[in-house]
């Protein structure tokens, strides 16, 4: 390669790794160091080593928060990325109003967090919400999901799992990129749609999933703050809904322990890092097995 081609491409290259560097690499090396002290904005900083994830490790609401937040991972993640999938699956043929299907299945995806929040937090209304009066006419006994703890964990999964339209283009795009031709000799050669779905679809679009699994898992960390800060408020009591985000938005802003909220950002970047590494693991494992 010569010299001007070289120069070409740091030039190009040069605003995104500006933009790494200001955006993420500085940042995280902030939170690294600050998660070293005993920081409050008032006082001067006082050095702890590693005296804030020792703290952590003692800390009943933090590990709740992380209880909780695995918790939530391990039943929406599942739940959103079968969702997408199933998304995909029906609305990947051309038929007459597909593209309005389509629409309606991105479209809560750009709602504003706070507009989504305060929707469901109308819909969950024990008194006069929608969800509740169906339930009544139907069943009798209706949830407490703003006031029992196990009903607002579910309130808060329920609410993830309609923002999945991201995960469904991706998905859509897998999908409709599969030749057409394999299914067409499945069809000749007798295979049933079941053994189509193991055998082909599923295995070409194993790639894809898998990014989608990581992708979701690591945004699942962070999209239960804003429904358990404006919709249950991190409670019912016992922190029932007090996740990693929330915990370290309180640390930090509320109680103003910036050092401490740090740690806890830090470990939640290493949890997030070790499950999605753990996912790849199994998901190996999984297409050896099976010679995808």
């Amino acid at each position: 390669m010569r010299d001007p081609e070289r120069r070409g491409i740091a030039l190009l290259l040069a605003p995104y790794l500006i933009g790494i560097t200001a955006l993420i690499v500085v940042p995280a090396a902030i939170t690294f160091a600050m998660s070293l002290f005993e920081y409050d904005l008032i006082r001067s900083p006082n050095f702890r080593g590693l005296g804030n994830f020792r703290e952590l490790w003692h800390d009943d609401v933090f590990r709740t928060s992380v209880r909780n937040s695995l918790w939530f991972i391990a039943f929406a993640v599942p739940l959103r990325l079968l969702g997408a999938l199933a998304l995909a699956l029906l609305l990947h043929r051309r038929f007459r109003g597909v593209a309005a299907y389509r629409t309606a299945g991105y479209l809560p995806t750009i709602v504003p967090d706070v507009a989504y929040a305060l929707l469901w937090l109308w819909i969950f209304n024990p008194l006069y919400g929608p969800l509740n009066l169906a339930l009544g006419a139907v069943s009798g006994p209706t949830p407490a999901w703003l006031t029992d703890p196990r009903a607002a964990q579910a309130a808060i999964v329920i609410m993830s799992l309609f923002q999945i339209g991201e995960g469904f283009v991706v998905a859509l795009a897998a999908r409709q990129a599969i030749p057409g031709e394999l299914f067409e000799l499945s069809r000749v050669e007798g295979a049933s749609p079941l053994y189509v779905l193991r055998r082909i679809t599923l295995p070409l679009m194993a790639p894809v999933l898998l990014l989608l699994l990581a992708r979701d898992t690591i945004f699942s960390f962070q999209a239960n703050f804003v429904p358990a800060l404006l919709v249950t408020e991190g409670g019912p009591p016992l922190y029932a809904t007090t996740y990693l985000p929330l915990f370290v938005y309180r640390t930090g802003f509320e109680y103003l322990r910036y050092g401490y909220a740090a740690a806890a950002t830090l470990t939640m970047f290493a949890l997030t890092a070790a499950i999605v590494y753990a996912q790849y693991r199994i998901v190996r494992r999984w297409r050896r097995a099976f010679s995808f």
